[in-house]
């Protein structure tokens, strides 16, 4: 069979278009009945969704701070299966990530040998894009560009100024795509609306892939990208909490990250999935429940009100973990934006609150203190809501940031109870 050929696309900065071009190439292509496929670059839980449903198959993450390099290459191998083309998203710039530590778009291209098409802003430059080129392409030796898009373009006489700059760089102008408001998307605290929210998403798609099939060179951009040469999976990503799991799953619970829950299929373990917004209860037989993170804040009153769900997690003899929005619905409280507060399952000594919102962001470095795991894991934060009061109950990890500045122990558990912020990605490197 032949093997998969991929490519990075990624971007001076976080805002230059490079998820929008990157779902309108996954349609583009799947509109010309290529079987296509994509990864995600870090710890993101909403764009994976986006490309799930720009090109119909699942999307991985790949964080080269997380994970060994021969757990990418396995990840990628699995994203390669019965794909002509894998598309790998990168996350904000091209060379951000963690300080001082392998982690940026950069490295994951470097590591695996991916060519990268850098997408430029175009809306406030003119020659000066040159500049911006030539400095992108030569800060650091071992990449290959395989060309640029120039997004948000204005006019063919703009379009003219930017290439005549970008002549003497030699390399590729892959796509000139025009500026339209059509091509935008609302925000959210976490960043894009979630995809299986907006019943408009696959008409912002097919808008996109047609403006991106028009203006770029869809051809060119299949022969530069390299063969995925296939790697085994060396040992698990994270151990299955239990042997039956059941997962909960919908609006509210919606960032449980799909390498760790292939992962634990291959390792043996039965998944359910459970919707707590439709009151369902966790599958009887379970032996674990993972609440994963989401946006229980914006169902809070709903959620307070479903005693199936919650009176199931009351009486329940399994392992139950929170992360993130799970853990919060572990807790006794949720105060939302308005100040209202609502009444949770109460299992942890937990009140947490989104009136006074506080951004918590980075990598963590996570050492356990008990629960499911006990070698040390990597993971990531990324929330506004903040811990309004803790009662008594041990604690779930010992964490350090990316650097290894110590953040004391985090998390709470109780009996067979337990969560943090904290979302899990898979054992240290």
């Amino acid at each position: 069979m032949p093997l998969a050929k991929a490519f990075v696309v990624a971007a001076p900065s976080s805002g230059s278009g490079k998820t929008m071009l990157t779902l309108g190439l996954l349609r583009a292509f799947r509109n010309r009945g290529l079987r296509v496929a994509s990864a995600k670059v870090g710890p993101d839980h909403i764009d994976p969704r986006f490309h799930e449903a720009a090109s119909g198959r699942p999307c991985l993450n790949l964080d080269p701070w997380a994970m060994k390099r021969e757990v990418i290459a396995s990840l990628l191998t699995d994203i390669n299966h019965d794909a002509d083309l894998v598309i790998v998203e990168g996350v904000m710039g091209l060379f951000d990530g963690p300080q001082g530590a392998n982690g940026s778009t950069a490295d994951l291209a470097r590591d695996m040998g991916l060519p990268i098409v850098l997408v430029l802003d175009s809306a406030h430059q003119g020659q000066s894009i040159a500049a911006l080129a030539e400095g992108f392409i030569n800060h650091h030796t071992g990449l290959t560009f395989a060309g640029l898009i120039l997004n948000r373009v204005a006019s063919d006489k703009h379009a003219a100024i930017l290439t005549a700059a970008l002549a003497p760089l030699a390399v590729p102008i892959l796509g000139l795509v025009r500026r339209s408001d059509s091509l935008n998307w609302p925000s959210r605290h976490l960043g894009l609306v979630q995809a299986q929210e907006n019943q408009e998403l696959e008409l912002f798609i097919e808008t996109t892939s047609l403006a991106v099939a028009r203006e770029t060179k869809l051809d060119k951009l299949l022969t530069l990208g390299v063969e995925i040469r296939p790697e085994s999976l060396p040992g698990l990503i994270l151990p299955p909490p239990g042997q039956k799991i059941a997962v909960a799953e919908d609006l509210a619970f919606s960032f449980a990250y799909p390498h760790i829950l292939q992962g634990w299929q291959k390792a043996g373990a039965e998944i359910s999935l459970f919707s707590p917004l439709k009151d369902e209860a966790p599958h009887a037989g379970c032996d674990a429940i993972f609440l994963p993170g989401g946006y229980p804040e914006l169902h809070a009153g709903l959620l307070a009100g479903n005693q199936t769900f919650l009176n199931a997690l009351r009486s329940s003899k399994a392992l139950i973990y929170g992360e993130c929005g799970g853990f919060m619905v572990l807790g006794e409280a949720l105060i939302d934006a308005k100040g209202e507060s609502y009444a949770m399952a109460g299992l942890l000594p937990l009140t947490t609150s989104f009136a006074a919102r506080k951004l918590h962001l980075g990598y963590r470095q996570l050492l356990p203190l008990g629960g499911p795991w006990t070698k040390p894991l990597r993971g990531h934060e990324f929330h506004y809501s903040s811990i309004a009061s803790e009662g008594k109950a041990d604690r779930l990890f010992t964490a350090t940031d990316a650097a290894g500045e110590d953040l004391g122990r985090i998390g709470l558990r109780r009996g067979n109870v337990m969560g943090s912020y904290a979302h899990v990605i898979c054992e240290a490197p």
